[in-house]
């Protein structure tokens, strides 16, 4: 199942920046047998998880956070870039692999201790993913999964997931 996943995803030599290879799953997304293998990997990971809300990164963890909600039957809450959401928010800045940036979430997006599955496209630095889990848990949330289609193993990501043995984490397509 990950080899054709992974045979749908183009590298783009030096985007955003020079010296960086990036992992384009426009590609895999727009093949319907490729994106429908990512969304079920996701969705069978965590099916027995009592997952109440998934979250998306934005932009492309809404891609895949919208249809696992559904399958799972969670509802979906969105973390975005700063100034996107009109409510109250809190946030977190981080590292990229080639820059810091900064995320928000909705301060009553999710209530205190219910379950969420995190999913993102891809695990580079871990920046990204664990500062959405840290406001997740700030807000009251209870991360029990994160999920990546893609992981950049070289990278060494996993590192900075939680270490939590409540918390699994898992990857579809590793480079």
């Amino acid at each position: 199942m990950p080899e054709l996943v992974k045979a749908c995803i183009r590298d783009i030599p030096d985007f955003p920046k020079p010296g960086i290879l990036f992992k384009d799953i426009t590609t895999a997304i727009k093949d319907r047998d490729a994106f429908k293998r990512i969304v079920d990997y996701i969705t069978d990971e965590f099916k027995d998880a009592d997952i109440d809300y998934v979250t998306g990164i934005e932009s492309r963890g809404f891609i895949f956070g919208a249809p696992v909600a559904y399958n799972l039957g969670a509802g979906l809450v969105v973390i975005r870039k700063p100034g996107k959401l009109p409510s109250e928010v809190e946030q977190m800045e981080y590292e990229l692999e080639y820059g810091t940036d900064c995320i928000e979430i909705h301060k009553d997006a999710i209530e205190p201790g219910k379950r969420v599955l995190l999913v993102d496209d891809l695990l580079a630095t871990g920046g990204t993913a664990s500062a959405a889990c840290e406001l997740i848990k700030k807000i009251g949330g209870n991360p029990v999964g994160v999920a990546f289609v893609i992981e950049l193993l070289f990278l060494n990501g996993m590192k900075k997931m939680p270490d939590n043995k409540n918390i699994k984490v898992v990857s579809m397509v590793k480079y």
